[in-house]
This record gives C-alpha cells, structure tokens and sequence, in this order.
C-alpha cells in the first residue's frame, strides 16, 4: 500500500512538472504541430500521447486475461493520477441496485447545497464494455456533479468479455428503470432525470433513452453522451483517418467490438448500433460532442444527424482538436476540461429548460436556449 502511494505521488509530481512546462518546451517535447482534415491536436493532448508512447507497452492493446486485468488496473491507477483539481467537496456514498441478473454497483454524488430535491444524472462509465469501473470515472463524475449542481449516480454495469452483450445494456436498463421508479430514494426528482456517459457508456445512454421510450417505460428527460460508440463493425472514414497515433486504435477499438459483440450485432437488433434504428423520433433531446481526433467521430456525427432528420432535438459539439477519452484528461488539457464543462452545463441546462417548456412540445426552443446558454 505504501508503495503504491508513493509510486502514486510521484507519478502526480511528474505530471504537474511536465504539463507545467512553458508553451515552447511542451511543443519541443510533443514535436512538430499534427494538422489533419483541417484541425490541429491540442498541444497538451499531443503531449500526453508523446509520453503515451514513451511508456507504452508491445501487448498493451491485446485482451488475453492477464492483460485484460492488468488494462483493469491501470485505468484505475491512471484515473488517480489524473485527480488532481477533482472537486474533493462531494458527498458520495457507495449503493447496490438492481441489474440485469443480479445486483449492481453504483456510487451517488451529490454536490455541497444541492437542494434536498434536485435533477439527477444516471451515469455510465467508458471502456468499450471492456475496461472501466467506479473507480476509474471517480474523477470525471465529480466534475461533472460540481459543474452541473446535479446528483449524479455512477452505474457499474457487467464488462465483456466476461458478461458479452446485452448483459452491459441490461445492467444499464434496469439500473436506469430502478431510479425512474424509486426517484425519491436518491433525493432525486423523477421529472429530472438525465443519462449520461463517454463512450461504451454514452452509447449505453443513448440505448438506455431509446428502449425506455420504445417500451413506454419511463423516459430520461435528456441525453448527455461524449464520444459515443454508435455502430460498430464499420471501417474507413474517421477510423481510418485516426486509427492509430491518437490513444484509441482502429485495431483495438474491433477488439473492443469483438468482446462485446462475439457474435456481431444481432439481426433485428439494431440496439448493437443504434445508428441502425428506424425510430430515433422518439428520443429525448440529446447533446452529443464528438473529438476531432476520434475514430470514432464520424458515427457520432451521424447520428446527431440522424437524431435531427428524426425531429429530435440534438445539441451537436465537435471539439476539433481533442482526442477519444478526452473527459478523462482534463488534469492535463484546459481544452479537454473546457469541453467536460460545456456538457455539464448543457445537461443542467436541458433538465430546467425541459421542465419550464412543459416537456417534448416545447423542446425545439429548449434547445435553441441550450445552445445559448453554453455558448
């Protein structure tokens, strides 16, 4: 344990050294500007995936089940090396829920002066159903409860390749339909109720929103979701683009698929891909970002189409110059904590202003107030 602290401790000491760097030291470090499809990497990012490849491992990108619980373990090492400037003044309280076949962990988080009643965020952690825990989205939750002076509820859904679809998407379901239910256990207001997430887990929300209101179970009031997944077994575009030098690999990210989805997406299954389903309309509003470094940007991108052509009302953001995962980095990147905050202030936005319009009828001015109010 003293080992692991100290290994800790100095691993934040050299972050704050090497991040702390005057502009043109970081820029002699990270190497010449990387510009593709007429954007430019954030210096902090190409900094962070300079030292990336520094440390980076022959067969950090395989699943075998060593590596897979090693991959495990350093997410939530990195996690507590990135929580510097976390908010530290957040009540959070560890919770079991309901899941798909058994019980389910879930953290609450609830912001100082929040009111004893107030908006939730149901939450979703990264990892392309593989990787992820409580744990390792610690930080990023906290931020986002402090910003939006929202509860937030932090869902820690089955990982493949262990428990392969849908056993993620049932966990997520039954966890969201649980506190649609059971609002006032959480402090939360059931008309206020948000799902969130960044990507295995934005895509979960996404699903999550359009089940609930396909089967006329009770629906999220927004969707916040940061560089979903939305239709795997793809190719070209974005992930060829970005494939490879950015963090997130085209070759791991069709491991990632593969654990998931051993057997492909289903036939007469598009919750696999939600790009895929012929009834996005009755979506609540959405704000979508994507990374302009991402292999996964064009299929978020699509679908914020998509979701528009449906008359949904959708919130669009493109960060150009940041990278997949990049609400995990906000330690190291003003851009990457910049753009976390704008989704935090438009999910506390969507949930007043869906409230004050008196629900879907009015959503098309909601939106348009959103985007006002978060620039």
């Amino acid at each position: 344990m003293v080992r692991e602290w100290a290994r800790l401790r100095a691993w934040r000491l050299a972050l704050r050294v090497v991040f702390g760097l005057p502009r043109p030291l970081k820029r002699l470090v990270a190497g010449p500007p990387v510009c593709i499809d007429d954007q430019q990497l954030d210096l902090d990012l190409q900094l962070l995936n300079r030292v990336g490849e520094l440390l980076s491992s022959e067969n950090e990108d395989h699943l075998g089940e060593a590596a897979l619980a090693e991959q495990r373990r350093q997410a939530d090492f990195a996690a507590e090396i990135v929580a510097v400037g976390a908010p530290d003044d957040i009540e959070t309280r560890d919770l079991v829920l309901p899941g798909g076949d058994g019980t389910i962990a879930a953290r609450l988080y609830v912001p100082p002066a929040v009111p004893a009643t107030s908006g939730m965020i149901v939450y979703y952690h990264g990892g392309g159903f593989v990787l992820g825990s409580l744990d390792s989205t610690d930080p990023l939750c906290r931020l986002l409860a402090a910003q939006s002076q929202l509860r937030l509820l932090s869902v820690d859904y089955r990982l493949a390749p262990e428990h392969p679809y849908p056993a993620a998407l049932d966990d997520a379901i039954a966890a969201f339909d649980h506190v649609a239910t059971h609002a006032a256990d959480f402090g939360a207001d059931p008309d206020l109720l948000a799902v969130g997430g960044d990507s295995a887990g934005a895509n979960l929300a996404l699903v999550v929103a359009h089940e609930q209101a396909r089967a006329g179970r009770p629906v999220p009031s927004f969707v916040v979701a940061l560089y979903p997944a939305t239709d795997a077994e793809r190719s070209g575009g974005s992930r060829e683009l970005f494939g490879s030098g950015f963090g997130l690999t085209a070759e791991y990210l069709m491991e990632l698929e593969r654990a998931y989805l051993p057997e492909g997406i289903p036939d007469d299954d598009a919750r696999g891909a939600i790009l895929r389903a012929d009834d996005l309309d009755v979506m609540p509003p959405v704000y979508l970002a994507t990374a302009g470094f991402d292999p996964l940007r064009d299929e978020g991108e699509e679908l914020a189409e998509r979701l528009r052509e449906a008359g949904v009302p959708t919130l669009a953001r493109r960060f150009s110059g940041l990278v997949h995962g990049y609400a995990s980095f906000t330690a190291v990147s003003a851009a990457a904590r910049d753009a976390t905050l704008d989704a935090a202030s438009a999910v506390r936005a969507g949930l007043s202003l869906a409230v004050r319009e008196g629900g879907r009828d009015g959503v098309p001015t909601v939106v348009q107030r959103i985007t006002r109010a978060v620039g």
